[in-house]
């Protein structure tokens, strides 16, 4: 599971690097651009955000298959945990890959998108479609998870019941909030004349709230495992802890740097004093 974690973290680590540079490249600089070029700028955009969002499905299919059954993951189920891992990113490259590959609309311009001037509609509608689908399986997995620890015997139903659910809704319900917006943009992008549907010239917060859902991932898993937590405190004391040893070191230097200038002054002093009753 922390490698799933782990995958997830670099997944949201690349996607806010892959928006901050199509930030920069945009505007002016999108009209000095080759086809090329904007396909790999917004593909990057796609590749890390699909990885962020099957990194979020792979972790409740590790979930369901090890807590449903109540069991501890064993070592030889890593090879598991890298068939997620592998899976989720080709299937980000997959998608991704698709419209430079041809499925565009430079030679049928009538059917691009207004959100993503390149990319067909019919390509915008299928990713969605997708995500939606994803979306769906976590649910569904989770839904399943939580029943199965509610049929389990050996667990106090009044905890762990309570404690799994609230998991379970702060994850699909940021999940939710975040790309729902972006979800139903896009319908109306593939559906909607854009002179009719002035929303369309706006797609830069939708994008952004989805962005969100990776600023947000990192800090709903830690802080729904005790695990995590406790390894961030250890981790933050042990920073707080060497910044003082360091703030200390410095300030005996600095003290003892100040005796010994008062010692050489006193010194000073008093054999100028000597030589004065001489």
């Amino acid at each position: 599971m922390f490698y799933l974690l782990g995958n997830l973290t670099l997944s949201d680590l690349l996607a806010g690097i892959a928006y901050t540079a199509n930030i920069v490249l945009s505007g002016s600089t999108t009209l000095r651009l080759t086809p090329a070029l904007w396909f790999l700028r917004e593909g990057g955009v796609f590749l890390t955000l699909s990885a962020s969002v099957l990194s979020l499905l792979a972790i409740a299919v590790e979930r369901h298959l090890t807590m449903a059954r109540l069991r501890v993951a064993q070592p030889e189920q890593r090879t598991r945990m890298w068939a997620l891992v592998a899976a989720s990113w080709g299937a980000a490259v997959a998608l991704s890959a698709l419209p430079a590959l041809g499925w565009n609309c430079l030679g049928d311009l009538p059917a691009c998108s207004t959100v993503l001037p390149l990319y067909s509609k019919r390509y915008v509608s299928f990713c969605v479609a997708v995500f939606l689908g994803i979306l769906l399986a976590i649910v569904v997995l989770y839904a399943r998870l939580y029943r199965a620890v509610r049929r389990a015997a050996n667990l106090r139903p009044a905890h762990a019941a309570p404690a799994l659910l609230k998991t379970v809704a702060v994850v699909v319900g940021t999940f939710i909030a975040c790309w729902s917006p972006l979800f139903l943009l896009l319908l109306l992008d593939a559906w909607c004349c854009p002179r009719a549907c002035a929303v369309l010239y706006h797609a830069d917060y939708f994008l952004g709230l989805a962005m969100a859902n990776s600023l947000l991932n990192p800090l709903i898993y830690t802080g729904t495992s005790r695990e995590l937590c406790r390894a961030v405190a250890r981790l933050l004391r042990g920073a707080g802890g060497c910044c003082r040893r360091r703030g200390d070191e410095r300030g005996q230097r600095d003290t003892q740097g100040q005796g010994a200038g008062t010692r050489g002054s006193g010194s000073r002093s008093g054999r100028g004093g000597e030589a004065v009753q001489g």
